[in-house]
C-alpha cells in the first residue's frame, strides 16, 4: 500500500450518509489511519465501526490484486490485464454477434461513484448497444423513488438537509433501524427529542431505534399501507386536515380521501395488529406541532406494494400540510453509499443521465449529442434488476457485473445463483472475490474508495467528493480503466476517459437541464462548499460565477416539480402481501441488517473486528413461538419458504412479534436469508418483496 505524505479529506465507502473522514498514512506508509472530520456537517466527526475499520479491506491480504481467468480445467488462475480484457471483450462481442446485442447484460451497483455509474450506462448503450442494464439499487430505494416522482414530480431521497430533523416537531420513522444501519444519524433523533420534539417508530421489532421512540407501533409485516391509511382516516375524521394547503398546493384530494375513509380504525387494527388507541395517539402526536416529517426506509419500500405504501405516507404529509414547507415533509432514508447518485445517471434500465427518461425523445436527443451518437442508435428500456437476473442463461447469455453480489443480495437467491451459473460468459469487476465473482469466467480487480477520486451523492442530495489518498497495488485498475479498455476493444476508441474529473465534466453536460441537473457543480465547488445540493444548473457565466446556482438545499418550498407546481395525491388501497401465512407456512419472515455488517457482507465479512461483533446469521423469534416449536437459544433453526431452506442459530427475544421471525441478510451459505425471500415485484418500481414472505420454522 503506497500512500501520500499528508492527510486526505474523504468520505466513508459504506452507507448513504457518506460520513466525512480523514485518512492519514502511518510513518512507514504501510497502513492508513482514519481520523474524525468534525467540520463535515453530516456526521460532525462521528463514525460507526464500519467506517473506522474501512481501511482493513485495503489490505492485499483480503482483496484482489491481479486479474483471474478461468482455465479449461475450470479454475480461476492469475492472468495479465491484457489477457483478461481481451477475454472479456471477446466474450461479450461473441455473444452479441451470435444472439444479438440484448443477449449481453450489464449489472451495476449503488456503491459505484457517479462517474462510474454514468460511464457504465454509456458503455452499455454505446459500446454494447444493449438495453439490458440495471443495478442493485432497484432492490433498495426504487419504490420511494417512484412514489416521489408520482407525487412531487422529482425524486431526491431527502428534500431537506438532515440538520432540519432536530428542528421539526415530530418525526414518524417507518421501517428504519437507524441505530444499526446509519449509527451517526441517530444523533439527529436524540437532538429532536432534546429540543422537545417527539419520535414515532413503526417497526415489527423493538429495535435499538424503536427503544428511542416516544411511541412504537409494531404492525404485522406487510401491513404498513393499511396503517398509513388508518392514520389518514383518523386525521380526516378528527378534522385535522389542512384544507388551505390542500386547496392551494395539491390535486387529487377527494379521490385519496375516499380511499382512506374505507380503512376505518377497527379494520386497520385487525389487519395490522396495532390497537386503535395507539393509532389515535400517533395522530395526536403527529398533528400537535406546527411542523412534522415522515421518513421511510426499506421496511415499507421492499414490498410488492411499496410504491403505494410510500404514496400513502406522502398523502398523510400532504393532507396535514406537512410538505413543501420549512421543517416539514416526506423523505426516504437512502441505503447504499451512492444510492441517490447511482439512480440518476443512467445505470437504471429506463433512464438516461440527469434523471432523464429513456423514452423521452428530447432527452435522447440531448444525451446523444453529448455522446456524439445518433439518438436512434440508443436502445430502449430493458429489464429491471430481478427480471434481468431471472433472464440470465436464457435470453441474456453474457453478463458484465460491477459493484454487486447478487448471489447473496438478490431475492430467491438460490435460483439467481443457478441463473448466473447457466451463463455462457460472466465477467465481474470487484474489490474482493465475492460469492458472485467466484463464479465468473474473468475477474477484474478494481480500485477502492481510498485509491481513486470520484463523486457520490448522499441521501440529502448533497454531491460529495472522495479524494484519492493511496496508490493502489500494481495489479489493480479503476473501473473507468476497465470500461476504457473494453470499449476500445469493442471498436469505440473515444468517449470513455479514465480520469474521473474528465468523466464528471461530461456528466455535467449530459445532466444539464434534466431533473437531476449537476451542470453547475464542479470538483472545486464541492471541496470549497462541503458538497453541493442538486439541482444546481450552471449560470450564464459558468459554475464558478457568483451568478450561478448555489444548489438547492431544500426542495418544493415554492412549488412542486410537477407541470402545474402542485403535489399529486394518489388514491391507494391496502392489499395483502404476495404471500400470506397458511397451514404449511404459518409465520412471516422479515429481513434486515445488523450494525457490524453491510449489505451482502462481501467487504465487511473480511474485517476481523466486525466479524467478532457479528460472526454469522441468526433467526430472531419470540419466546412464545420458541416454546411452541421447542427452540433453544443458540441452537440451529431451519427456516423454510416456498423457495428454499436456511439454517441459523436461534436468538430468542421478546422484542419481536410472536407471528414473525427476523434474519439478517449479510451471509452466504446455509444461513443465506435471501434463499427464502420472495421476488414478487411492485408493479411500478419493480422492487422485490424482501420484507415479507411466508415461512415455517423448526429445530434443525
Amino acid at each position: 500500500m503506497h500512500t501520500s505524505d499528508s492527510a486526505t479529506d474523504t468520505h466513508c465507502p459504506y452507507c448513504a450518509l457518506q460520513c466525512g473522514m480523514r485518512l492519514r498514512p502511518d510513518p512507514g506508509g504501510a497502513t492508513v489511519a482514519v481520523e474524525e472530520r468534525t467540520d463535515f456537517p453530516v456526521n460532525r466527526g462521528a463514525l460507526c465501526g464500519k467506517g473506522r475499520t474501512a481501511p482493513a479491506v485495503l489490505s492485499s491480504r483480503v482483496r484482489l490484486t491481479e486479474p483471474l481467468v478461468r482455465t479449461h480445467a475450470g479454475r480461476l488462475e492469475p492472468a495479465t490485464w491484457e489477457e483478461a480484457l481481451d477475454a472479456v471483450a471477446e466474450g461479450l462481442a461473441r455473444t452479441g454477434r451470435t444472439y444479438g446485442p440484448d443477449a449481453v447484460g450489464v449489472f451495476g451497483g449503488g456503491g459505484l461513484t457517479n462517474e462510474k455509474a454514468y460511464a457504465l450506462g454509456k458503455f452499455a448503450r454505446v459500446a454494447l448497444r444493449t438495453s439490458q442494464i440495471d443495478y442493485n439499487g432497484r432492490f433498495c430505494m426504487s419504490s420511494a423513488a417512484a412514489a416521489h416522482q408520482r407525487a412531487f414530480g422529482l425524486d431526491r431521497g431527502l428534500p431537506f438537509p438532515l440538520a432540519d430533523i432536530p428542528r421539526t416537531g415530530c418525526v414518524i420513522l417507518v421501517g428504519s433501524n437507524l441505530a444499526e444501519t446509519m449509527p451517526p444519524a441517530l444523533r439527529y433523533l436524540t437532538e429532536l427529542k432534546a429540543n422537545g420534539g417527539t419520535l414515532i417508530v413503526i417497526d415489527p421489532r423493538r429495535t435499538r431505534t424503536a427503544e428511542q421512540a416516544d411511541l412504537h407501533l409494531a404492525p404485522r409485516p406487510g401491513t404498513d399501507l393499511a396503517l398509513a391509511l388508518g392514520l389518514l382516516h383518523l386525521i380526516v375524521a378528527e378534522g385535522r386536515t389542512d384544507e388551505e394547503f390542500i386547496a392551494a398546493r395539491t390535486t387529487g384530494w377527494q379521490e385519496a380521501r375516499a380511499a382512506a375513509m374505507a380503512h376505518w380504525p377497527e379494520l386497520v387494527e385487525r389487519i395490522t395488529g396495532v390497537p386503535v388507541p395507539r393509532l389515535r395517539e400517533a395522530v395526536a402526536m403527529f398533528c400537535a406541532p406546527e411542523s412534522a416529517m415522515v421518513l421511510t426506509a426499506r421496511g415499507p419500500e421492499q414490498q410488492s406494494k411499496g410504491t403505494d405504501t410510500v404514496g400513502a405516507w406522502i398523502n398523510l404529509c400532504l393532507a396535514t400540510g406537512r410538505a413543501g414547507r420549512p421543517l416539514s415533509g416526506y423523505g426516504c432514508l437512502t441505503g447504499q453509499g451512492n444510492g441517490q447518485g447511482g439512480r440518476e445517471h443512467g445505470q437504471k434500465a429506463d433512464q438516461l443521465p440527469g434523471y432523464r427518461k429513456l423514452t423521452d425523445p428530447a432527452a435522447r436527443a440531448h444525451v446523444a449529442e453529448v455522446w456524439g451518437v445518433d439518438p436512434d442508435s440508443l436502445p430502449g428500456p430493458g429489464r429491471s434488476a430481478y427480471e434481468l437476473l431471472d433472464a440470465l442463461g436464457t435470453d441474456v447469455k453474457a453478463l458484465l457485473l460491477m459493484g454487486s453480489n447478487p448471489v447473496v443480495s438478490a431475492p430467491r437467491a438460490a435460483h439467481v445463483e443457478d441463473r448466473i451459473r447457466s451463463l455462457d460468459f460472466l465477467a465481474v469487476a470487484d474489490v474482493v472475490l465475492s460469492e458472485t465473482a467466484a463464479l465468473a469466467d474473468v475477474v477484474l480487480p478494481v480500485t477502492q474508495w481510498a485509491e481513486e477520486s470520484g463523486t457520490t451523492t448522499n441521501l440529502e442530495g448533497r454531491v460529495l467528493l472522495r479524494r484519492r489518498a493511496l496508490t493502489p497495488p500494481p495489479g489493480v485498475r479503476s473501473d473507468l480503466d476497465v470500461l476504457h479498455g473494453l470499449a476500445a476493444r469493442l471498436g469505440v476508441e473515444k468517449g470513455f476517459p479514465t480520469e474521473p474529473e474528465e468523466v464528471f465534466e461530461e456528466l455535467r453536460r449530459a445532466s444539464a437541464g434534466g431533473p437531476a441537473d449537476y451542470s453547475g457543480i464542479t470538483y472545486a465547488r464541492i471541496e470549497a462548499e462541503q458538497g453541493v445540493f442538486w439541482p444546481c444548473p450552471e449560470g450564464p457565466e459558468g459554475p464558478e460565477s457568483p451568478a450561478g446556482s448555489p444548489g438547492t438545499e431544500r426542495l418544493f418550498l415554492d412549488r412542486f416539480a410537477t407541470d402545474d407546481g402542485r403535489a399529486r395525491f394518489v388514491p391507494v388501497t391496502h392489499r395483502d402481501a404476495a404471500e400470506v401465512p397458511d397451514a404449511d407456512y404459518p409465520l412471516l419472515l422479515t429481513t434486515g441488517r445488523v450494525v457490524a455488517q453491510y449489505q451482502s457482507g462481501a467487504q465487511t465479512r473480511r474485517v476481523d473486528e466486525l466479524n467478532a461483533a457479528a460472526p454469522g446469521p441468526f433467526v430472531e423469534l419470540h419466546p412464545r413461538l420458541a416454546a411452541r416449536i421447542g427452540a433453544v437459544d443458540g441452537s440451529p433453526l431451519a427456516v423454510t419458504s416456498r423457495r428454499g431452506r436456511a439454517v441459523a442459530p436461534a436468538r430468542i427475544t421478546d422484542t419481536i412479534r410472536a407471528d414473525t421471525v427476523f434474519m439478517p441478510f449479510h451471509w452466504p451459505g446455509e444461513g443465506r436469508a435471501n434463499t427464502l425471500t420472495n421476488p414478487a415485484l411492485d408493479p411500478t418500481s419493480r422492487m422485490p418483496e424482501f420484507k415479507v414472505c411466508a415461512v415455517r420454522v423448526e429445530p434443525a
